[in-house]
C-alpha cells in the first residue's frame, strides 16, 4: 500500500498493515508523532476505516473534535491494529478446517 504524502521511514525495520475505524459520531484527527523523521496525520470521518502502514513501535494519538478544538482521546500502538497478522491467522484456521 502506497502513502504518497509521507512514506513510512525505512529503518530497516518491517512496517506493519494497519486499520482504524472512527466508530464515534465525531470527526477526528489520528497522528503518528513517536517515529522520528515522519510525519503522519489524517481526518477519519465518522464510520470511515483508514487502511495505513506504520511501523510496530509507532503510536496513533487519536484527537476527537469538539466545539472548536480536538481533545486527545487515546493513544492505540499500531501494533494492535496491525491487520496482517489476523488475515495470516485466519488463512491457517481456514487450512486446518480444510484439511481435516
Amino acid at each position: 500500500m502506497a502513502q504518497i504524502l509521507d512514506p513510512v521511514p525505512n529503518n530497516g525495520g518491517k512496517s506493519i498493515l494497519c486499520c482504524y475505524v472512527n466508530a464515534t459520531s465525531r470527526i477526528q484527527v489520528v497522528r503518528i508523532t513517536n517515529i522520528k523523521n515522519w510525519y503522519f496525520e489524517r481526518v477519519v470521518f465518522p464510520g470511515q476505516r483508514l487502511i495505513f502502514e506504520a511501523l510496530p513501535e509507532a503510536v496513533l494519538e487519536v484527537h476527537t473534535g469538539m466545539m472548536a478544538s480536538a481533545v486527545l482521546s487515546d493513544k492505540i500502538p499500531c501494533s494492535t491494529l496491525s491487520i496482517e497478522e489476523q488475515q495470516e491467522e485466519t488463512s491457517s484456521e481456514r487450512e486446518k478446517v480444510l484439511t481435516s
